[in-house]
Order: structure tokens, then C-alpha cells, then sequence
């Protein structure tokens, strides 16, 4: 089994199986993205994934009770395409738990409620949507081609589904111009999506991504260490979702948060306040990524 080009999954899947249904990114025009750009996008044949399945099971000791399917959105795949690799999955690792996925807003959308039940039904337990924010405004400027109302459609479109919800924010991803719109918006969308799972990012510019240009062109202005912490205290203080299990503990964050709404607010928003204070701040060599 060999991977095609740079491999990446979210930090949580990092004992799971990880298995190629798609090369690339179907999208890939956020400017903030370097992570699919030397890829051409494709659907794998299925009969190749299928054979990358018997290879682990056959070369690797490891009993993995956790499959993550890549790249960008492995969900653009058709319903009956992911089925049969789901099937799969458990047939030859009857000991998985579990089976996860990428999937972009508009991929969940193009799906009927029915054939998310049948995805449900045949393991798929999760499913990991990159809002990045919640400001229409910031997702015209990052190129990410959907609307926050399409992302909180998605989200209750897949746990009425009965699919857990595992967001992204990136803060930061706004610039100092829009911080506050970013914070208070993407606390909207999280208040009505009330995602299982939320992780907040923080900013970090790849090379040669249109964003990066845009800031050595002086056309992008990047938040400072304090005012990415005062960003996620914005937020903090304006969302209110419920039994959503936060984390921060992203390489990229300044501070390491940890808690669920909204239960443990006040507590992350106090750390994130002595952080301020007293300049407890991560180095910025351990946010190398």
C-alpha cells in the first residue's frame, strides 16, 4: 500500500487506519490551503481501495479499531461507492469502532436525508466539516465558495442523520479588520449547528498559499499573539452550544484549551485571561507545523 502525495487526517484520528477513497480536494481554492495543491483531484477505483484494505490486514499486526477515509472530501464520493468501502471496512476489521470522513458543506447537501441514514447505518460514525468561520464576509475573502447558512444546513442535515459533527474554526482567519465579526459570527454558527466536536485553529500561514502572498504584499493583516487569544475570548463569551466537547490543543494555538459548553466557558475564558496577563503563551518554535 502506498500513498499518493502528503497524507493528512484530523489531530484526533491519530491511531486510526487511514485510507485513501479520494487524491485530493474536489475544491481546493481556500487561500489559506497548501495542503492539496500538488494533487489532482480524483474518486480512487474502488477495487484499489479494497486491495490497500487486504494489505493492511494482511502485512500489519496492529488491530485497528478506527478507519479515517481521505483526502479533502472523500464525501463528494457517490452513496453507493462509500457503502461498499464501509461494508469493507468492517467485514475485514470486524474489530472497528468506527468510520470518519472530511466532508465539505455543499458534499453533505448534494446527499438526501435518506442516503445519510444509509451511510449511518453502514458505520459511518463522523464527519469533519472545515467551516473555518462563521462571517459570510471572511469566507468570500478566504475563497471557500459556501455560505454559513449552507454549513448549518449541513450540520443538522447530518445529525438529523444521526452523524456526529466535528467542526473547524480557525482563528485568526479574518485578519485584525474583521476579528470581531469573525468571532461573534462563527460563535453563531456554532450556536446553531451544536456540533458534537468543535476544534478552534489558529492562524498559520503556509508557503506559496495565495493568503501568505497577500500578507507579504501587505494586503493581509495578521492578528498578534494577544489579539488571537482576545479573538477566542469573543467568541467564547458569545457562543452557547451546549454539550459541545471543545479543544484547542492544536501545534498552531497559543494556548491549549480543553472543556465542553457550555459547562467549562468560564473556565477557558479565565485561562485565556491569565494568558493575557501574565504572557503564558506557547513559543513560537513549538507551533511549527
Amino acid at each position: 500500500m502506498i500513498y499518493e502525495g502528503d497524507v493528512y487526517r484530523p489531530p484526533s484520528e491519530a491511531d486510526s487506519l487511514i485510507i485513501q477513497l479520494t487524491i485530493g480536494c474536489a475544491r481546493n481554492t481556500c487561500t489559506f490551503c497548501g495542503m492539496y495543491k500538488r494533487k489532482q483531484f480524483r474518486v480512487r477505483q474502488l477495487d484499489e481501495v479494497i486491495e490497500d484494505l487486504h494489505y493492511v490486514k494482511k502485512y500489519y499486526p496492529y488491530h485497528f479499531d478506527r478507519v479515517f477515509l481521505a483526502d479533502g472530501d472523500a464525501l463528494i464520493v457517490k452513496t453507493p461507492d462509500i457503502i461498499t468501502i464501509l461494508d469493507k471496512i468492517y467485514e475485514i476489521f470486524p474489530q472497528c469502532r468506527r468510520v470518519t470522513t472530511y466532508g465539505a458543506a455543499k458534499d453533505v447537501l448534494m446527499k438526501s436525508h435518506e442516503e445519510l441514514c444509509e451511510l449511518r447505518r453502514h458505520g459511518l460514525e463522523m464527519v469533519y466539516i472545515g467551516a473555518e468561520s462563521g462571517s459570510d464576509k471572511v469566507l468570500v475573502d478566504i475563497d471557500k465558495r459556501v455560505t454559513a447558512a449552507e454549513t448549518i444546513e449541513a450540520c443538522q442535515k447530518l445529525k438529523a442523520a444521526g452523524i456526529k459533527v466535528s467542526m473547524t474554526l480557525i482563528t485568526g482567519i479574518g485578519g485584525r479588520p474583521d476579528t470581531k465579526e469573525h468571532a461573534i459570527e462563527s460563535a453563531k454558527l456554532v450556536t446553531a449547528t451544536k456540533p458534537e466536536y468543535l476544534g478552534l485553529l489558529t492562524l498559520h500561514l503556509e508557503p506559496d498559499t495565495p493568503l501568505t502572498k497577500d500578507y507579504m504584499a501587505g494586503k493581509f493583516q495578521m492578528l498578534t499573539p494577544y489579539e488571537y487569544l482576545q479573538e477566542q475570548k469573543l467568541f467564547l463569551e458569545n457562543v452557547d452550544s451546549e454539550g459541545t466537547v471543545l479543544r484547542s490543543n492544536h501545534a498552531s494555538n497559543y494556548v491549549a484549551l480543553a472543556g465542553t459548553l457550555n459547562r467549562d466557558r468560564e473556565k477557558m475564558i479565565a485561562q485565556l485571561e491569565f494568558a493575557l496577563k501574565h504572557g503564558s503563551l506557547k513559543s513560537e518554535r513549538y507551533r511549527r507545523l
